[in-house]
């Protein structure tokens, strides 16, 4: 028998209710799990911090699950919680940088890595990425991979929509650039 599908506000209402927290929180980390990950692996780069980051957040999100007010959406809440984990690490590895190889995921977000031919470009574009100040990349990434509004975005940033499109427009400028220069 296939198991019933919920609603947010059902996840949540199970999520703060202490009979059953465990069971809302298998169901939020079901359907929100990959696409947290990817938001951070494109951040970090690395599977093996991502995954660690990934864990932090869901340790946040557990913690303070009664403490989620509604007044955004449950999946805005969780990429906040997973953007702020990933730029306390960010922080942290500023000083102590590593190039480290890169991989995109393919198939819709998937588990997988582009194949050999293709790894060239998606380097130099991730190495784009990586040179944007840290609020572009933000944008960009939560804008261009997440396909999130910039109402969901405002949200997770705490920013005004004006600044987060003036943002998201140099962003893609100065890839186009880095680009054509590379």
């Amino acid at each position: 028998m296939p198991m019933p599908e919920y609603h947010d506000d059902q996840i949540i209402a199970l999520l703060k209710d202490p009979v059953s927290k465990e069971k809302g929180f298998r169901l939020l980390m079901d359907r929100y799990k990959e696409r947290i990950y990817w938001h951070i692996r494109r951040m970090v780069v690395s599977h093996e911090e991502a995954e660690d980051i990934l864990q932090e957040t869901f340790i946040n999100v557990y913690r303070f699950a009664g403490s989620f007010k509604g007044e955004s959406k449950l999946s805005t809440w969780l990429y906040r919680i997973a953007t702020n984990e990933s730029i306390r690490w960010l922080k942290k590895q500023k000083s102590a940088r590593e190039e480290v190889k890169v991989a995109k995921p393919v198939n819709g977000g998937q588990e997988g890595y582009v194949p050999v031919e293709e790894e060239e470009i998606v380097r130099k574009f991730q190495q784009a990425i990586r040179q944007l100040p840290e609020k572009q990349r933000l944008v960009f990434n939560l804008r261009y991979y997440d396909e999130l509004s910039y109402e969901e975005i405002g949200q997770i940033l705490n920013s005004p929509v004006n600044a987060l499109k003036t943002n998201y427009h140099y962003a893609k400028e100065k890839i186009r650039e880095f680009l054509l220069k590379n």
